[in-house]
């Protein structure tokens, strides 16, 4: 079993497609085993977009991530991180075929209603950013 978080962004939630988004991840069979609402502020945003702090556009991303509260979520399940990846498209929304979660809601490569890790290594230090020891859910196998 594998965890992966998920970021709801502004614009899924301006938008009101939280609840259709996780309908799908639930009929993927994945379960939610941590959830909150948060606004995200510069210091966990520099953190969470590192990679990508020194690019010119990010001060507009860091800016519409910031802009509304979202809500970050942890999923689990069989291969869970790629079958989420799956399901939302890529990371461009006009890119993303219909029928997947960016291809029917998203705008563009930043505007593209969520965030999904993109590895398990990536997932583990994703999901010790934004939830506590604690807060995650214990499941059984």
């Amino acid at each position: 079993m594998q965890r992966t978080l998920i970021i709801f962004k502004p614009d899924c939630m301006e938008q009101r497609h939280v609840g259709n988004v996780i309908g799908r991840f639930e009929q993927a069979g994945f379960a939610i085993v941590g959830c909150k609402l948060m606004r995200l502020a510069p210091p966990i945003l520099r953190e969470h977009y590192a990679h990508v702090a020194d690019r010119p556009f990010y001060p507009m991303l860091e800016a519409f991530m910031s802009s509304r509260p979202v809500i970050v979520m942890a999923l689990e399940g069989e291969e869970v991180i790629q079958r989420v990846r799956d399901l939302l498209g890529p990371t461009d929304s006009r890119k993303a075929a219909k029928g997947t979660i960016r291809g029917d809601f998203g705008t563009d490569v930043t505007v593209n209603v969520a965030h999904a890790s993109d590895s398990e290594a990536n997932a583990r230090v994703e999901l010790a950013r934004f939830f506590q020891p604690g807060e995650l859910l214990e499941t059984r196998n």
